[in-house]
């Protein structure tokens, strides 16, 4: 009873139900928007691109999956907010190195907003160039058309149909960023995961549809594989999410005047997966660089380097092609990249929280541990230790579909393409910001609560 409590007392409170409403509203506007075509889009070649049997049907799908169905429809909104989240990667990998952004990211607040002005200067041409990338993957594997004819600047395209679309492709990124800003500030949760997550959500009954066009016994194989990735991926998900190791903490007394403060004692909670789900999108848009680049040589009148560019694209846009070789040369591409990312953006953020400077300023020591120096080094090596634990659950969801694929080929050869429908229909790294997201904005709404000693969710 105490959930329903505790949403009993959202609504009740104005102020709550207010941030709640907003919340709704805007996330309906950005689905409404994301149903607005891309001009001078043949729906040809678009069904044939998100077929499965197409060189880049598996990738086509995973974009689709995640941008909520506006990949199939190739709206404005089909880069989504990825560029805004490729550029806010971008500035804090380079905040180590360039001094002039550390300097920036201790100013407080004003410091934030110059950095946060940066990801929006930075998202432009990232919008731009992904744009481009976007629509020159996607096209014919026989013709070689593109998803929009006349699209490109060579002499027989139409140029102002290609400025035209990239401008309305930046402009609809840019739009669905500002919509997850006012989530942010007016709503309830972060408002760029509620745009992602309200995307994959609104996916779910149309994927789950596609497994019931086929034979009663598919329906039931595909359901049952289905159900059992879906809660076994739920509950490790939590588990791993939810995991920290807590490193105690003590404070020195001091005396001011007449009265002493500190002496007390508390913790550094230190996250199993502190990259979040940053390093799955990070690996997927370097992964799909090989095949965007191998696009451009496909049609090369060098036999061999057309070859060689149609087996890239057969491996990196279609996630490893038909054959079982591919698929397991594509997917341990995949783990290693995803582990590899978890690392390095893990100690990015261990870096910019600077907890040992932090710990020795406010009079705060580790038992055991001389500050300074001596606790980055403690601090690094526990991250280091723990991190091994998320960055191969990371890994192991990202690679969950392709192993069951290859296991299904296995066993029947083509009786991995035969579930996709099953697996595509929320794939892991869908799964992880569902769940992060709900666990994240029940968090909000219990704090709120508490601030009013109302009800909460959880007592």
């Amino acid at each position: 009873m105490s959930f329903f409590n505790g949403l009993r007392e959202t609504m009740r409170l104005p102020d709550l139900r207010k941030r709640i409403l907003v919340t709704i509203l805007l996330l309906v506007i950005y689905r409404l928007a994301a149903n607005i075509p891309v001009p001078g889009v043949d729906r040809t070649v678009l069904a044939q691109v998100l077929s499965p049997t197409s060189g880049i049907g598996g990738f086509a799908n995973v974009l689709d999956l995640l941008s909520g169905g506006a990949v199939s429809r190739f709206s404005v909104l089909a880069m989504g907010v990825y560029p805004y989240i490729t550029a806010n990667i971008i500035i804090q990998l380079l905040t180590p190195v360039i001094p002039a952004l550390e300097e920036m990211q201790r100013e407080g607040q004003e410091g934030r907003d110059k950095v946060n002005r940066l990801n929006y200067y930075l998202t432009i041409p990232l919008a731009l160039v992904q744009a481009v990338a976007q629509i020159n993957i996607f096209r014919d594997q026989t013709t070689g058309t593109t998803i929009i004819p006349g699209f490109g600047l060579s002499a027989n395209s139409d140029i102002l149909l290609t400025f035209t679309v990239m401008a309305v492709m930046t402009a609809g990124t840019l739009f669905a960023v500002w919509l997850g800003e006012l989530i942010t500030e007016d709503g309830i949760g972060n408002g760029l995961s509620l745009i992602i997550f309200a995307g994959i959500v609104a996916r779910v009954p149309f994927s789950i549809g596609r497994i019931f066009n086929n034979e009663v016994t598919v329906v039931i194989r595909d359901l049952l594989i289905f159900i059992f990735i879906t809660l076994i991926t739920v509950v490790v998900i939590v588990i791993v999410q939810e995991g920290q190791r807590r490193i105690p903490v003590k404070y020195g007394k001091r005396v001011r005047g007449m009265k002493m403060y500190g002496g007390g004692s508390t913790y550094v909670p230190l996250r199993v997966n502190t990259a979040g789900m940053i390093p799955l999108i990070f690996a997927q848009a370097i992964l799909t660089l090989p095949a965007v680049i191998s696009g451009f040589f496909r049609n090369a009148a060098t036999p061999w380097v057309a070859n060689t560019a149609v087996t890239i694209t057969n491996i990196f846009g279609n996630q490893g092609g038909v054959r079982v070789g591919g698929q397991i040369t594509y997917w341990l591409i995949t783990f290693i990249a995803v582990v590899g990312f978890t690392y390095l953006y893990t100690d990015v953020m261990i870096r910019n929280q600077d907890l040992a400077g932090n710990l020795q300023r406010n009079g705060g020591f580790i038992p055991g541990i001389r500050p300074g120096k001596r606790t980055e080094e403690f601090i690094n090596r526990v991250v280091s230790r723990i991190t091994l634990v998320g960055a191969l659950f990371l890994g192991g969801i990202a690679v969950l579909p392709g192993v069951v694929v290859i296991i299904m080929n296995l066993i029947q050869p083509g009786a991995g393409t035969q579930v996709l429908a099953a697996l595509y229909v929320i794939s892991g790294g869908g799964l992880i910001i569902v769940v992060g997201v709900v666990i994240d904005t029940m968090r909000q709404l219990e704090a709120q609560l508490v601030m009013r000693n109302r009800d909460t969710f959880i007592r």
